[in-house]
């Protein structure tokens, strides 16, 4: 048993805070120092390896004096300190971690001095309320409500008005369901739907749904300033219209005229003011959020104030046919002055003037009476039975009250000025485009979260209780709507039955007024809003640097202002300005708005299926089947408000999300699409598994072996080209490379390896797998690479393989034995292979051959491979033009002609376009060559074989072969061995030397020259004369009829069985495709992969 002894050892002191490079010490009863450098570096691991260090560890040292108690107590650990931090630095950093980004404070604080920059930011404090509730009431609540709401309940009724309401608030609040987990599956950095989106669904989704909501935010800005121009120009101040219709119907066209100008002056200040400062807009919020509580408490106090005290708004009838009010004084044909009885300003409207004949008068005029109703019935009237259901109108459509009596009559063009009627043509789908806007907003919260106190829990509540206190609104101003308001002023849209008011505001108390100035300056605000966040969320997107040509609008002013996202968001924002109609740019930002929904729903279904261990939301009142519930229906609302629109926006989006897929840059951000397609691909794979593919499924799966130099470059990029050429895309293909040494050694090298073949495939455009494995000889790590690649059903079926060049001048076997394992591999794996020979001259991807053949000469079957491969390559655009031929031999016993009109009904059948042609090979004696060609090389591989000299007298002996047989040419142009070999320097041996020892080494020496004279008498063996002779025939035919064409494919012999004919076998092959250019070698893997069936 061994014996230990314990040799007590005393600490030593600590000299200096640096005893462990690169940890930095947090010492919890030092808080509140200030350390001043925490920015994150690049550092080296001492073998060349950069690591990137934690943002959790402290670049600058703490005090040292605790490093002693460390050093004691993680001895253990004192290798991976530099790497890993301790629990104590992580949560150090943890509790100073701010997520306020550049945001509505930072860009409220001074800009260019050097105490504003040293400021340090305020803690985040705003609270569910301030921070989230309110600004999505703010968000929500909006034009539509004041303009539109009470419009779409006259023409809809109140039953489908309450579906439309249900409908879009149910859309959104699945949808805040679905954002509120997404929300508080960890911090959120503010960014809002495009943040949640892009990290949830990778930067392709992000990036086109990101730019659907900045496009949608940017038409809300326009459609809130239209609805503050239409309030302007038709309730507040009507004389400021600058076109004037010439007649009654040009008012539409003056009207859109006047909008389009006052909308584009409207923009242009509300975008200086922008660019001006954010605090502004910020400090006016809360004014503009107390303008929509104000008014819509006006509402419901002149609601219930109507059920004993309606206010006076009367219109007008004539027979069932609602009045323009402001075109005369007093409802009645005549009024008496004095005791004359007088026609009316409405007579003189409908006649001619001053005379009281009926004659002169309008048909409908005089055969019906005019009569006076309230336009405000109250909440007690009983109202809510007619306007139950809907009355939709078509354009210039009369607005008519269907319990009033009416004689039916033919009135005159001229007069129908005098009628309210509808401006464009109603329908339940236009309805829910409209209205759609308004249920929007409900990101406000998530926007702002970079400056909540606590966002996981605000977000969800104060975003559903925001949803859920609009709904109540809009629920219950429909009913108040239609339970106090006359039909016919409901569905007047701009109030010409009462005096020219809005309709809404005829029920508010205290007085109309309130609703018009207070829905202005709401309007104005929202647009304001609008027109500040999306330039803000291009500016995100471009910041992310997924949309290169966007590039620029990241930039903006010194504080953060952007100002070029600003400027392009207002020229958008100009053509929904030229729009001009309300009514025509709701629906369009109800699709950028729906797709943006569509897709926070797919975020969090695609999250919660696929169990990503990341996805653990604390809101957790979320499911899967009402994201995809909430999915569909907003899938549904954007084909029932615009299936066109609908369309638009969804190619919009595609074109996009294509535009980043190819062209944008690279993000890895863990989105749910990486793991979508994870479980995608293993069911794929595991359905795979299943069997081997039929025939006509079969495509050559290719393994692409590369050889590297010693700068670890792509030594023959051309076999890449070779397999992008045949592959097209389609398929499976690994490149795989050997690093020859130890892989705890190697691993750095592996890796700048594979980058290298990385960055080549995406060169050569090649489309697969990268794999480089480390062994300590090049031929186990080949054999490595060809059993184990892929995985499932998705591994190789062919290999490629570059030919050793340079194998006769190797002095060393492994430089061509290499290559000959390898093919016994495939054979023995049942794989194909493909070698490719003079790769070198191979056309590149640029290339094109505009005539030419490929040559295929057909010597054994091989399962349709040599068929196949020409075929595929002809797909490709540099093959495209060339003809493909067909060459079988034929002996003597066989019928020619018979082969040929076979072989042509076999390619007809197997749809394969190609001339045939058949040679015949006669019987003839072996010549002089063939037999001096196999004793020459006989003789090379005995002498290497038996003779041991040093390097300078082996090449001296092999130049005496070559001089007495000169008929070969022993060289090529360029080398690509499969292995490099270098020589060990020779070990030192400590010897003996005896008397007996010396004497046979003197003679051994003597019989030299003798053995050498035995080697040049050697007689050839008969089957390698016979295999030769094979080989120099074949040769000749195919050097005879192919020595023009553009590629030749060629059945490749097998190995030798005899391993100790390897070197012969490489001979023949030399000699079977001497002369020729390209040169593809062909070995079939042992079954059929062409077919003639359908």
């Amino acid at each position: 048993m061994p014996h230990f002894t314990v040799v007590p050892v005393k600490d030593q002191a600590l000299s200096s805070c640096n005893s462990l490079e690169g940890i930095n010490w947090v010492d919890y009863r030092d808080t509140g120092q200030d350390y001043p450098g925490h920015q994150d570096t690049v550092s080296s691991d001492g073998h060349g390896n950069h690591k990137e260090d934690s943002p959790f560890l402290n670049s600058a040292g703490a005090a040292c004096k605790k490093n002693d108690f460390y050093d004691r107590n993680l001895a253990l650990f004192e290798e991976e300190l530099d790497i890993r931090p301790k629990v104590s630095s992580l949560l150090s950093r943890l509790v100073s971690y701010t997520n306020i980004t550049q945001g509505a404070k930072e860009h409220e604080e001074a800009e260019s001095t050097e105490a504003s920059r040293r400021k340090t930011p305020k803690s985040p404090n705003m609270g569910t309320l301030m921070g989230v509730y309110l600004p999505c009431l703010q968000n929500i609540f909006g034009v539509i409500l004041f303009l539109r709401l009470t419009w779409i309940v006259g023409m809809a009724g109140i039953m489908q008005s309450l579906l439309i309401v249900l409908m879009c608030c149910s859309c959104t609040m699945l949808t805040a369901i679905s954002m509120s987990a997404i929300a508080t599956n960890g911090v959120v950095p503010a960014g809002g739907a495009y943040f949640m989106i892009s990290r949830s669904l990778g930067p392709e989704f992000g990036g086109a749904v990101g730019l659907c909501f900045y496009l949608g935010t940017t038409f809300a800005s326009a459609m809130y300033i239209l609805g503050a121009i239409e309030i302007f120009l038709k309730y507040l101040v009507p004389q400021a219209a600058i076109f004037h219709a010439t007649d009654t119907l040009g008012s539409d066209s003056a009207m859109l005229n006047n909008m389009r100008v006052y909308g584009s002056i409207c923009l242009s200040l509300m975008a200086v003011v922008v660019f001006v400062g954010v605090k502004y807009v910020n400090k006016l919020a809360s004014l503009f959020l107390a303008c929509v509580i104000i008014s819509i408490v006006s509402i419901y106090a002149g609601a219930f104030k109507s059920m004993t005290h309606p206010p006076e708004f009367p219109i007008c009838m004539l027979g069932n046919r609602t009045l323009v009010r402001d075109r005369f004084d007093v409802c009645a044909k005549t009024v008496i002055k004095g005791n004359i009885t007088v026609p009316s300003q409405l007579w003189e409207r409908f006649c001619l003037l001053g005379n009281m004949s009926s004659v002169q008068c309008d048909d409908y005029f005089i055969q019906n009476n005019v009569t006076e109703i309230p336009g405000i019935p109250g909440l007690s009237s009983g109202i809510i039975r007619e306007n139950m259901w809907g009355d939709y109108q078509q354009k210039g459509e009369i607005l008519e009250k269907a319990g009033l009596q009416s004689v039916d009559a033919h009135g005159a063009v001229e007069n129908f000025g005098m009628y309210v009627s509808a401006d464009i043509a109603t329908s339940f789908t236009l309805l829910v485009g409209i209205f759609f806007p308004s249920a929007t907003g409900i990101m406000a919260g998530s926007n702002r979260s970079g400056d909540l106190r606590d966002a996981q829990k605000s977000i969800p509540v104060g975003t559903i209780l925001a949803i859920t206190t609009t709904s109540l609104v809009y629920f219950s101003s429909v009913v108040l709507f239609g339970s106090c308001i006359e039909g016919v002023v409901l569905r007047d849209k701009f109030g010409d039955a009462v005096r020219k008011n809005l309709v809404v505001g005829t029920l508010s108390w205290p007085s109309p007024w309130v609703i018009v100035i207070g829905s202005f300056f709401s309007t104005v605000g929202a647009g304001l809003q609008s027109l500040t966040g999306a330039p803000r969320l291009l500016q995100a997107i471009a910041k992310d640097n997924i949309i290169p040509f966007l590039r620029v609008f990241g930039h903006g002013k010194t504080n953060g202002e952007p100002t070029w996202a600003l400027l392009l968001t207002g020229l958008i924002a100009e053509l929904g300005i030229l729009i001009a109609s309300l009514d025509m740019v709701a629906p369009i930002l109800s699709m950028f708005f729906l797709m943006c929904y569509l897709f926070v729903n797919l975020a969090c279904a695609v999250q919660t299926l696929l169990r990503t261990p990341n996805w653990r939301p604390r809101f957790k009142y979320y499911h899967w089947a009402l994201s995809f519930l909430g999915m569909s229906m907003c899938l549904a609302l954007m084909f029932i408000s615009s299936w066109y629109y609908a369309i638009v926006a969804m190619v919009i989006a595609g074109m996009i999300y294509k535009y980043i897929e190819y062209q944008g840059a690279e993000k890895e951000w863990g989105d749910g699409i990486r793991g979508l397609s994870l479980s995608a691909a293993r069911y794929s794979l595991l359905r795979l598994e299943v069997g081997p593919p039929h025939t006509k499924n079969w495509r050559p799966q290719l393994l692409v072996l590369l050889k590297l130099d010693e700068d670890l470059h792509v030594k023959y990029p051309r076999l890449l080209t070779f397999a992008s050429q045949l592959k097209a895309g389609k398929g499976l293909t690994i490149v795989g490379s050997v690093i020859q040494g130890n892989f705890l050694d190697s691993y750095g090298e592996m890796q700048a390896a594979e980058q290298a073949i990385k960055h080549m495939m995406e060169i050569e455009r090649v489309k697969g797998f990268c794999q480089t494995v480390v062994a300590s000889k090049v031929r186990e790590g080949i054999v490595h690479l060809i059993q184990s690649c892929g995985l499932g059903g998705m591994k190789h079926n062919t290999v490629v393989l570059g030919w050793p060049y340079g194998w006769r001048q190797s002095e060393d076997p492994r430089a061509w034995k290499t290559f000959i394992n390898t093919v016994r591999c495939t054979t023995a794996a049942h794989l194909a292979l493909m070698v490719p020979k003079n790769v070198s001259f191979y056309p590149s991807n640029h290339e094109r051959f505009t005539d030419g053949n490929i040559d295929v000469w057909w010597i054994v079957h091989d399962g349709g491979m040599l068929m196949l491969l020409p075929f595929l390559l002809k797909l490709h655009k540099v093959w495209r033009k060339c003809k493909m031929r067909i060459f079988t031999v034929a002996q003597m016993d066989d019928n020619s002609i018979q082969m040929k009109k076979d072989l042509a009904m076999f390619l007809y059948q197997l749809r394969i376009e190609a001339e045939v042609e058949v040679v015949e090979m006669h019987d003839s004696d072996i010549s002089a060559y063939t037999y001096e060609r196999t004793l020459m090389m006989e003789q090379r591989s005995q002498m290497l074989r038996q003779m041991r000299l040093s390097s300078a007298e082996r090449q001296r002996e092999a130049q005496l072969v070559k001089d007495r047989h000169s008929l070969v040419r022993m060289g090529s142009l360029y080398s690509d061995e499969e292995e490099e070999v270098v020589e060990a320097p020779p070990e030192k041996v400590q010897m003996t030397w005896t008397r007996e020892k010396c004497e046979a080494e003197r003679r051994s020496r003597n019989n030299a020259p003798e053995n050498f004279r035995e080697l040049m008498s050697l007689k050839p063996d008969q089957s390698n004369v016979r295999r030769m002779h094979t080989a120099v025939k074949l040769n000749e035919v195919i050097v005879n009829r192919s020595h023009d064409a553009r590629l030749v494919l060629l059945n490749m012999p097998g190995p030798p069985r005899n391993t100790d004919g390897d070197e012969n076998y490489m001979e023949f092959l030399e000699v079977l495709t001497e002369g020729l250019e390209r040169v593809l070698l062909v070995r079939g893997g042992g079954r059929e992969v062409i077919t003639i069936y359908s």
